[in-house]
């Protein structure tokens, strides 16, 4: 049997929930899997769908924490465990060593989570939680140097991507849906994630304005809600763009599907902001198993995720001329359709049945 402990679990959405739901659902070929997990909105009728034996803890954070650790540890003393799995280190921070030692343990670390001053008491916290896991897994080369640089010195890093549990296919709904929302249009881009200050949307409408007298059929939808919302509806009418970018901030699955699937390129240039930064990058994975090709940043794990010159292109996406320029190589000749040909045979790397294969050799 498995336990996963963690914070992060849908139906709240993002990239650490869908990676500790693949996670999970992927330990279930190997045995049964017992999920504590934070609640949500709609927690109850998401459950009830799962295969997952999920137990929710609801309640004022500073209560929830020590409630979930004590039920944790106390799964882990009735019961004989192969491994326990936790998604952030304040997961694995409130339960004692000698709890954990009865089990094999692993501690997933993602970038903006671990990113703390040096000698900052969340700093020292964080060290002293990542210490009691005989794992800690980095979804990237990036992230696994960020926390060495960041005072973690332990030999036991493992870098291991997170899965992709796509492609879905997509039915006739979505499809008509997606040409709906497309029609004729060429070039069409998407990205999906949250509308916040990392992702670079500013600059990404700024440079479609660009690239219109090339391309006056573009199309450029946006999937994905957040704090950026309201600045950039503002900044979409400033440039003349209501008819080229849509922001779509509440989808289902096939819609969103749909969307990746007749789309051209996908575009999520990420930036450093404030701490946060991009640790991998799933969704460039998700969009590669529909046969897209990505732009994406080049200052966190996105190489892990994007092959340069091969499935997409890493730029700086604080630089508009980068933007535009890398825009105007992927589109030139088509050369998005041979590098999306490519990305759709690295993506299959990412299947969540080889991933998990390599938690277990290290079990």
């Amino acid at each position: 049997m498995f336990l996963v402990s963690t914070r992060n679990f849908p139906p709240d959405i993002g990239g650490i929930q869908n990676l500790m739901e693949g996670l999970s659902t992927a330990l279930l070929n190997h045995g049964p899997v017992k999920v504590f997990a934070d609640s949500f909105e709609n927690s109850e009728s998401y459950d009830q769908d799962s295969k997952l034996d999920i137990q929710r803890i609801s309640g004022f954070k500073i209560f929830k924490k020590y409630r979930k650790a004590n039920l944790v540890k106390e799964f882990i003393n009735e019961n004989n465990l192969r491994a326990a799995f936790f998604d952030h280190w304040k997961s694995i921070e409130n339960i004692d060593s000698l709890t954990l030692k009865k089990t094999k343990t692993f501690c997933l670390i993602h970038s903006k989570e671990i990113n703390h001053h040096l000698g900052s008491t969340l700093n020292k916290r964080m060290l002293n939680a990542l210490t009691k896991a005989d794992f800690v897994i980095a979804n990237s080369e990036f992230t696994k140097n960020l926390v060495i640089r960041l005072g973690f010195k332990n030999d036991n890093i493992k870098v291991i991507n997170p899965g992709c549990n796509y492609p879905v296919k997509v039915n006739e709904v979505s499809k008509k849906f997606a040409k709906t929302i497309y029609g004729d249009a060429f070039p069409k881009l998407i990205t999906v994630s949250r509308l916040d200050g990392r992702k670079s949307h500013k600059n990404i409408l700024m440079t479609i304005k660009n690239l219109l007298p090339k391309f006056p059929k573009l199309k450029y939808i946006s999937i994905g809600d957040g704090d950026e919302k309201n600045n950039l509806e503002k900044l979409k009418k400033e440039l003349g763009l209501v008819n080229e970018v849509s922001f779509i901030y509440r989808s289902t699955e096939q819609e969103k599907v749909g969307l990746l699937e007749k789309s051209d390129i996908f575009v999520m240039p990420s930036v450093v902001y404030k701490k946060s930064i991009e640790g991998f990058g799933i969704t460039f994975i998700e969009a590669a198993s529909y046969g897209k090709p990505s732009i994406a940043g080049k200052f966190g794990g996105e190489s892990d995720a994007v092959l340069e010159g091969k499935t997409g292109y890493l730029c700086d996406g604080n630089d508009l001329n980068a933007l535009y320029e890398t825009l105007l190589k992927i589109l030139s000749n088509d050369h998005y359709k041979k590098l999306g040909a490519n990305a759709l045979e690295f993506s299959k790397n990412f299947s969540w049945d080889k991933i998990v294969k390599k938690y277990i050799e290290l079990i």
